[in-house]
């Protein structure tokens, strides 16, 4: 059974994001054990400089480096990173499956990823062209990796 692991910045505020997330945590149980860990948001002032930003995203990138499982592949969202079809995603994780059994997800803060963390990443994943509340986001993800597993597993959820 793959294992994989959501490693999210900053916690759901909202119960309805928090509930959706849940639903497909539940319905990812079928194809997978998934776990998720909420890290700490590093605050900044009002108006951030680049500099406050870049250390915000070191600090925060050094948090997801050490929360990594071993020998997971590991998938950065970030808007630069590539963009795949439900089936193209199912092959993906056909693939994790057999090589690696782990799946690390990674979704960055609203300034995004630290480089290093970008670096360490075997995939740049970009959902959309278009930007998400990071809350949203949570829930997008698991969705799309729900429908690929359902896809590969011969479900009829995805049409």
């Amino acid at each position: 059974m793959l294992h994989i692991r959501l490693i999210a910045l900053g916690t759901l505020k909202e119960s309805y994001w928090r509930d959706a997330v849940c639903e497909y945590q539940k319905r990812l149980g079928a194809y997978a054990k998934v776990e998720i860990t909420e890290l700490k948001e590093y605050r900044l002032s009002e108006n951030p400089s680049r500099r406050e930003i870049d250390a915000a995203l070191e600090k925060e990138g050094a948090d997801i480096l050490s929360s990594l499982l071993p020998r997971s592949f590991v998938v950065a969202l970030c808007v630069e990173g590539k963009q795949l079809s439900s089936e193209e995603l199912a092959d993906r994780l056909a693939d994790i499956m057999q090589t690696n059994g782990a799946l690390t997800l990674i979704i960055g803060s609203s300034h995004g990823l630290s480089p290093s963390v970008k670096a360490a990443a075997q995939l740049r994943l970009s959902v959309s062209r278009l930007t998400f509340p990071h809350q949203m986001m949570r829930a997008v993800l698991l969705e799309a990796v729900y429908r690929s597993l359902s896809i590969l597993a011969g479900g009829k959820y995805h049409k």
